[in-house]
């Protein structure tokens, strides 16, 4: 489960031009106040990302889920093999002129991978963080080259960050989840109010679901703290993008933790005029 917009993927050949971001999303707002390289690099990224999105959730059956996400490691190796397929061709410039590296591409299909192989269902917190490091931290790290962050610095905020956005998308979107059979928050705090062998439809119903979220919600809180600590020690130019998704995604969280987890839950989504705050806020280097 990731925030990337839905696509129809393909099970044998998917097209060669790149999905683009919704108009008006927080990502395409952030994109497309980047350099032309920078910003053509992070389209290409986003497309891979939701390709191998789609697969993972309106892919078919698992067995062929499977085996498009294992086309898809293959196509990775063959790219930094010098032997690019087309749908991997748009990966080739920003490979090179940004080093972007190719565990981070395999670690975001094994991330999907996770959600293609069986429906998560209150995973451990060290699953947990595995997938949110995979979906969304890996990412986070091809990302950060680049918007030109150095690299010890552009690691630790792609951990944090990524964190950050993904725990983000499990609270927001816990229901709409729910109705795929998944269910992403951590079994222990669900243990902890009684839910030992949880569903996504207990959980959900259960009164004291509001504590596994606050908890999830603080966890989150922490990661964007942790984050904001390290882009305000580094160059606004290298960061921009990154805060403007942090800014707006945090909106979500203030939200959620105002609107509370009683049913019926009305889905968070930003005001316009706070998402223009959020640009006037760090668009301008």
């Amino acid at each position: 489960m990731t925030a990337l917009a839905s696509q129809p993927a393909s099970q044998a050949e998917a097209a060669d031009a790149p999905a683009l971001p919704a108009a008006g999303s927080s990502f395409y707002t952030a994109m497309r106040l980047l350099p032309a390289e920078q910003r053509d690099a992070m389209y290409a990224v986003y497309a891979f990302c939701r390709a191998v999105d789609d697969v993972a959730d309106d892919g078919g059956a698992r067995e062929v889920r499977a085996a498009e996400l294992d086309r898809w490691r293959a196509d990775i190796d063959a790219l930094y093999a010098g032997r690019p397929v087309p749908r991997v061709q748009a990966l080739v410039g920003p490979v090179r002129q940004f080093g972007l590296r190719r565990e981070d591409f395999q670690a975001v299909i094994d991330g999907m991978a996770m959600d293609a192989e069986a429906d998560i269902v209150a995973p451990d917190s060290a699953t947990l963080d595995l997938y949110c490091d995979r979906v969304a931290s890996a990412v986070g790290r091809l990302s950060v080259r680049i918007f030109g962050l150095p690299e010890e610095p552009g690691v630790k905020l792609a951990h944090h960050l990524g964190r950050a956005l993904q725990l983000t998308n499990i609270l927001r979107d816990i229901d709409e989840d729910a109705e795929r059979g998944r269910l992403y928050l951590p079994a222990e705090p669900l243990a902890a109010i009684g839910l030992s062998h949880p569903t996504p439809e207990s959980a959900l119903a259960h009164p004291r679901l509001g504590e596994v979220c606050a908890r999830l919600l603080d966890e989150a809180q922490g990661h964007y703290d942790a984050a904001w600590a390290i882009m305000h020690a580094e160059s606004r130019r290298a960061t921009k993008a990154p805060r403007i998704m942090g800014a707006a995604y945090h909106l979500i969280l203030v939200g959620l933790r105002k609107r509370g987890w009683a049913a019926p839950r009305t889905r968070v989504k930003p005001g316009k005029l706070a998402l223009i705050g959020v640009l006037l806020r760090h668009a301008i280097v």
